[in-house]
């Protein structure tokens, strides 16, 4: 259960993903504690290459037939288009 939670972080930082981080400034205004202002923002956090290699050092992709290969081709592109939706 550990390892399949770090592997899924790793795997997140591999593929790149979104931060929305949302600050907001209080002020007295009539004597209570009033929002003043909000930012949201979202940052796009680029893939990381030495993320991608820790996942696949542990793979030896020269022993993988051709469908192998192209069942992982699709697997990674799967989730490539589930993390730009959730992002």
């Amino acid at each position: 259960m550990q390892d399949e939670k770090v592997r899924d972080a790793v795997r997140k930082v591999a593929l790149g993903f979104r931060v929305e981080e949302v600050t907001e400034e209080y002020g007295m205004e009539d004597g209570e504690m009033r929002l003043v202002k909000r930012r949201e923002t979202r940052k796009d956090i680029p893939p990381d290459l030495k993320a991608v290699r820790l996942l696949l050092e542990g793979t030896d992709y020269a022993s993988f037939s051709d469908e192998q290969l192209e069942a992982e081709r699709e697997k990674l592109i799967k989730a490539l288009e589930r993390e730009e939706k959730q992002g």
